[in-house]
């Protein structure tokens, strides 16, 4: 049996007009938060693509000196609004309507040349579990570059995608955008550490470059932003922060009016993830396989009783992140993971 063309499949015909745009970081395209209330740093038509040059996640600058003892800050940064994760954005699609899918193609992503991780110093939730103390108290009043035994630095070659930290361990990089998302319909200032139905702090380490991201649009217009670029990140982002870093991304966007998603879902070569988030690793893992089934049925015409028998068999459970408060898991099916040979043969029947 091959998969029947679900809504989310990928229809590039039609596209060949598409305009190509640069957002780079400036106070009116950079903000701290979501919020439906923003105004667009930038107006594209579905079928676009955007070239971000995104900050790390606490709003160092994107340049540093070799070997530096004191991170330098970007600036200007009004620290009364921006407290959390410095965003590129946001980005408004015309047409764009409340119940709308927005696809989200990452076209390529490249780090810049430093990072930073969690260092032996910084507080973890994991800690207590360790005999190492309390663990944090919560998220940071203001996010910045941690500074002292909290950060470990990292000299990146985007070109081999290697880190080296100056203890000289070697990581290969498998770069990301932690934040891919849009505000929720609701009013103020939104934070932009838990992931939500419209994406945001997914932290998913599988959307690399030739990915495609579905999310659900709840205001008009949309209004994407994306940024706290992850060089490398385990499942789990079990220390806190991964190796935050600057990055250069270029997505392609397009709407699908007449798709209705839940949750966000995601294509990647070789699959399909869809997620769940919540307050604990059970919700978020029953969410995801909830979606899962949901995506089979979309896939093979399975009814839930037949896509959740056969997901025991061929569905992998990974966990996305498990330090935002909310907590993340996804689910995967491989392309080639179910394969109908011949006519099936009715329930009981003789082998």
């Amino acid at each position: 049996m091959s998969a029947r063309c679900p809504p989310t499949s990928v229809d590039r015909k039609g596209l060949t007009n598409m305009a190509r745009h640069h957002l780079d970081p400036a106070p009116r395209a950079l903000h701290g938060f979501f919020s439906r209330e923003l105004a667009p740093a930038l107006t594209i038509e579905s079928g676009d693509v955007v070239s971000f040059q995104t900050l790390d996640s606490g709003w160092g600058a994107i340049e540093q000196e070799v070997g530096f003892s004191e991170p330098r800050d970007f600036v200007p940064r009004d620290v009364t609004r921006d407290v959390a994760h410095a965003l590129a954005g946001p980005v408004a699609i015309n047409g764009a309507r409340a119940g709308m899918t927005l696809e989200i193609r990452i076209n390529s992503i490249r780090t810049g040349r430093w990072g930073w991780s969690a260092g032996p110093g910084a507080p973890a939730q994991l800690d207590p579990h360790l005999g190492l103390g309390p663990g944090p108290g919560g998220p940071p009043a203001v996010i910045t570059v941690p500074r002292g035994d909290h950060a470990t630095f990292w000299q990146l070659d985007p070109e081999r995608a290697i880190g080296i930290n100056r203890a000289g361990q070697r990581l290969k990089l498998r770069p990301f955008m932690g934040i891919m998302g849009m505000p929720l319909d609701q009013p103020g200032i939104q934070s932009t550490f838990p992931p939500t139905r419209c994406g945001g702090n997914l932290d998913c380490r599988e959307l690399t470059e030739g990915t495609v991201l579905f999310l659900p649009i709840a205001v008009d217009g949309g209004l994407f932003s994306t940024g706290d670029g992850h060089a490398v990140q385990g499942d789990g982002e079990v220390a806190g922060p991964a190796l935050n870093c600057p990055m250069r991304v270029e997505m392609e966007f397009r709407l699908h009016p007449q798709l209705r998603l839940a949750l966000p879902r995601a294509r990647q070569i070789g699959g399909w993830l869809t997620f769940g988030f919540g307050r604990s690793l059970d919700e978020a893992a029953a969410i995801a396989t909830v979606e899962m089934v949901k995506l089979m049925g979309e896939l093979y015409g399975f009814s839930p009783r037949q896509a959740l028998s056969l997901a025991g068999l061929v569905v992998d459970l990974r966990i996305t992140q498990m330090v935002n408060g909310i907590r993340g898991v996804h689910a995967l099916l491989r392309d080639d993971a179910i394969e109908q040979c011949k006519e099936p043969k009715a329930q009981g029947s003789a082998p």
